[in-house]
């Protein structure tokens, strides 16, 4: 097999790696991408798209969004005058519109390559040596020189000890999107953003849902008054058994059952499901690289060490995504592919770390942007607050769905939006505004000036900060 040279050799075909690859190549750089993995392809051909498009993200929003409207028929639709008897869950034909999304997508991504002349390579990037003012790698069987390399190999999910997934009984997030049946006691190990994206469906569409949680507080990271807001909504109003703060002693099989034995402050103590999901967070995928023949630097969790432009210790080589520190988030790693290919053709590439989105996509919907309340206490800084629930917001009580509130945080002395925490319907869109106020560095000020349509969602965004001076309008 002829050897290929190229300027950029992207290694993974997921969202850091393929848009990385489509921006190389828009900037005039010859540009490949090393992807390996065929996930489900029914024809066995490599897919583009990583764990995001194929077992992650997309199709997690697809079952979400069937199951809501499952949700809604059953529940909130009787509100609005509207009775529906006879309702039935098809999870065929919700699963087949769920894959039939994933394919148009990985398959659209193809399309971009060859609009942009972007050379798929099938196989795992590896390195081999530094060569003549450039890499020496190696693609599956073909040898392949770059002049620069970007490592964008993402995470896979992480196991627990002793416990083996099949993705029948016991599963990842694989095996949770591919459930052929509603199952009837369903366990999830891990009460985070998956675990609770992934209880939520099946729990809408009729399973007894249980997180067993290991961390005592729930949603550490959010702001402490929308975890207080979630918790109520998620236990009380929505019947998700959660349960924090536990020890897991052992998984066990037991024909088609599985039997979680744990500890909690009063007692050891067990559960059996129909199906468990082990839903504990990921890690970096950095095997197979061959990152030591050649000095790669890895930190104590396996994440390649890079720079603030994601440079790695290596001569033009760099990293992006769930490989390196950050959050595990696919736009987070898309912003950094975009800085590298820049920064590889010599323009100031430049992700703002301060203003990355959060978002957990249950009902309500999750979103938050820059500081918590918690985080600002803690770095002594002085500030203001502006809370508005949904409640006092016309849309959403035309909606039927009131649960929630916005609230920003601002600078006492500059006014400067320091953070945005949303819980309610359609969080994720509405925390696009306030991403883009903090990015271009408006003030609370700035937001209560800015007209918004009425009547809408986002108005709640505009009174919070109007109550920021405390003179919202309308609650």
């Amino acid at each position: 097999m002829s050897e290929a040279v190229f300027d950029v050799l992207v290694i993974g075909g997921g969202p850091a790696g393929y848009v990385a690859a489509i921006r190389a190549a828009q900037l005039g750089l010859s540009t490949a991408c090393a992807e390996v993995s065929a996930y489900a392809d029914p024809k066995g051909d490599v897919r583009l798209g990583g764990t995001c498009l194929n077992v992650g993200c997309i199709p997690s929003k697809a079952l979400l969004q069937s199951s809501e409207y499952f949700d809604m028929a059953s529940h909130a639709f009787v509100m609005h005058g509207i009775t529906a008897d006879g309702l039935r869950v098809d999870v065929k034909t919700m699963l087949r519109r769920k894959d039939n999304i994933v394919t148009q997508l990985t398959q659209g991504i193809k399309s971009l390559f060859r609009k942009y002349k972007v050379t798929l390579l099938p196989g795992l990037g590896r390195f081999v040596a530094r060569e003549d003012g450039g890499w020496h790698m190696l693609v599956g069987d073909q040898d392949v020189r770059a002049r620069h390399v970007v490592i964008a190999t993402g995470s896979s999910p992480r196991g627990l000890p002793g416990v083996e997934i099949d993705n029948v009984t016991i599963c990842d997030n694989t095996g949770a999107l591919a459930f052929d049946t509603v199952p009837k006691r369903l366990g999830v190990i891990g009460a985070g953003v998956i675990g609770l994206e992934l209880g939520s469906v099946w729990k809408r569409l009729g399973a007894q849902v249980t997180l067993l949680e290991v961390v005592p507080e729930f949603l550490p990271s959010c702001d402490q008054a929308v975890a207080k807001e979630a918790w109520k909504t998620f236990t009380q109003k929505q019947g998700l058994d959660i349960r924090l703060g536990l020890r897991i002693d052992g998984v066990s099989r037991d024909g088609d059952a599985v039997t979680v034995a744990f500890e909690d402050d009063e007692a050891k103590k067990s559960m059996t499901f129909d199906r468990l999901v082990v839903s504990v967070g990921r890690i970096p995928n950095t095997g197979g690289l061959g990152a030591s023949s050649v000095g790669l630097e890895l930190d104590a969790q396996g994440r390649v060490v890079v720079d603030d432009r994601c440079h790695t210790n290596l001569q033009d080589v760099w990293a992006v995504g769930d490989v390196v520190r950050g959050p595990m988030l696919a736009h987070k790693g898309m912003e950094e592919g975009v800085m590298v290919a820049e920064c590889i053709a010599g323009q100031a590439g430049h992700v703002n770390y301060h203003t990355i989105p959060f978002v957990i996509y249950t009902h309500p919907e999750i979103a938050w942007v820059g500081k918590t309340e918690a985080q600002l206490k803690e770095a002594g800084l002085s500030y203001r607050t502006g809370q508005i629930p949904f409640l006092a917001n016309g849309r959403a009580l035309g909606q039927g769905d009131t649960t929630g509130f916005v609230k920003v945080l601002a600078a006492a002395d500059s006014d400067a939006i320091l953070g945005v925490h949303v819980i309610g319907t359609n969080a994720s869109e509405l925390i696009g505004e306030a991403v883009l106020a903090m990015e271009f560095g408006a003030s609370a000020e700035d937001l209560a000036r800015t007209c918004h349509a009425h009547p809408t969602l986002s108005e709640a965004l505009h009174e919070a900060a109007l109550a920021v001076d405390k003179r919202s309008l309308h609650f």
